[in-house]
């Protein structure tokens, strides 16, 4: 398959499965002309990157599910090595949004101040 039928079979951009290819979680050859080639089977592992990906993890995060790409990545829980990637990706959500939180709750309040309450933002 090609670099756009993949992505059509997918709908992962061929930008980022290039990114994918860099990051060695797919594989390709080269056609004569250069064209990359993939095996039909890449469809399946590229949709479970997206899945991982999609649910907050990073490419090199989804590299320890390697092993696992290439069949339903959800068919069973994250066990061992994937489950503690998956629970350290967690924590770093849950801290980025307490501190989003945080700066949202200062700005609410230098507004309250300035405007002596009339503006109150939307929680």
């Amino acid at each position: 398959m090609r670099i756009g039928e993949v992505g059509r079979a997918t709908g992962v951009s061929p930008r980022a499965l290039r990114h994918y290819e860099q990051a060695g979680l797919i594989v390709s050859e080269r056609a004569a002309n250069g064209y990359r080639l993939y095996d039909p089977a890449v469809v399946v592992r590229v949709r479970n990157i997206r899945h991982l990906v999609d649910a907050g993890l990073t490419l090199d995060d989804a590299r320890v599910f390697l092993p696992c790409l290439d069949r339903a990545v959800t068919a069973s829980p994250p066990r061992g090595r994937n489950l503690a990637v998956a629970l350290r990706r967690l924590a770093v959500m849950d801290e980025r949004i307490a501190a989003q939180v945080a700066v949202r709750d200062r700005l609410a309040a230098a507004l309250a101040e300035a405007t002596g309450g009339r503006i109150r933002p939307v929680a």
